[in-house]
């Protein structure tokens, strides 16, 4: 318990440029509280204490403003920034060093029993506001748009943004190069309003090719006329 409470301190520091000192850190993260009080649910849930366990979630929800089921499965290395508004379902999966910011939700869609909630790989970085919904897998270090509604599995590395969310495509910085913060990455505008930029693009240069021919009909036959006028 003490290793994983190290790991979540010093994941903080990593992440988060405004952590200053330990003590800030172990006094002042909601998203640190609300994930040492899930470990501790989780490992009461495990032992069949199931309404003790859910006590301690509403507790820290009505705390931290994280809803975390004690039933989930959280990895090593989680940070929660912010936090406010996070809402991860009772089948969830969280691999190791994952990120999630603010307003993220890891839903169900589903009444039925059994796996309802996302698997996230280790590494996947969840941009503010964006929902997770099904039991869908994200891969190993993808990460997800702010407000991207995400209802289909995403490859390993790659960006989903958008309504519903596509796939911009794998990300060339490789998970070597640095924590993209709120899944920032250089090529994240919307693979369908691209296309429809184009489209308009494409449209526009049309309208201006039209309005060339048709000044040069205008002009041809301008010309005529006054040939067969003169011809006269």
């Amino acid at each position: 318990m003490l290793r994983h409470l190290r790991e979540d301190i010093s994941v903080i520091f990593e992440r988060d440029p405004a952590a200053r000192t330990t003590w800030e850190v172990l006094t002042c993260y909601p998203g640190l509280h609300a994930v040492m009080l899930h470990r501790f649910a989780h490992r009461l849930w495990r032992a069949r204490l199931r309404w003790l366990a859910r006590f301690v979630a509403y507790l820290s929800r009505a705390a931290t403003g994280i809803e975390i089921h004690p039933a989930a499965s959280i990895g090593r290395r989680f940070f929660i920034d912010h936090g406010m508004g996070v809402v991860i379902g009772e089948t969830a999966i969280i691999g190791d060093g994952c990120t999630l910011y603010h307003g993220v939700t890891l839903g169900g869609t589903s009444w039925q029993g059994g796996k309802r909630h996302p698997t996230l790989g280790d590494g996947v970085i969840v941009g503010a506001g964006a929902k997770i919904l099904g039991p869908i897998l994200i891969g190993h270090g993808a990460k997800i748009g702010s407000n991207a509604v995400v209802v289909h599995d995403v490859p390993p590395m790659a960006t989903a943004v958008g309504i519903p969310a596509r796939v911009v495509a794998p990300d060339s910085d490789g998970p070597g190069k640095g924590f993209a913060a709120y899944a920032l990455t250089r090529d994240l505008d919307d693979p369908l309003v691209q296309a429809i930029a184009d489209l308009e693009a494409r449209a526009g240069l049309q309208e201006a090719r039209l309005a060339e021919l048709s000044d040069r009909l205008a002009a041809q036959g301008d010309a005529l006329r006054q040939a067969a006028g003169t011809g006269r």
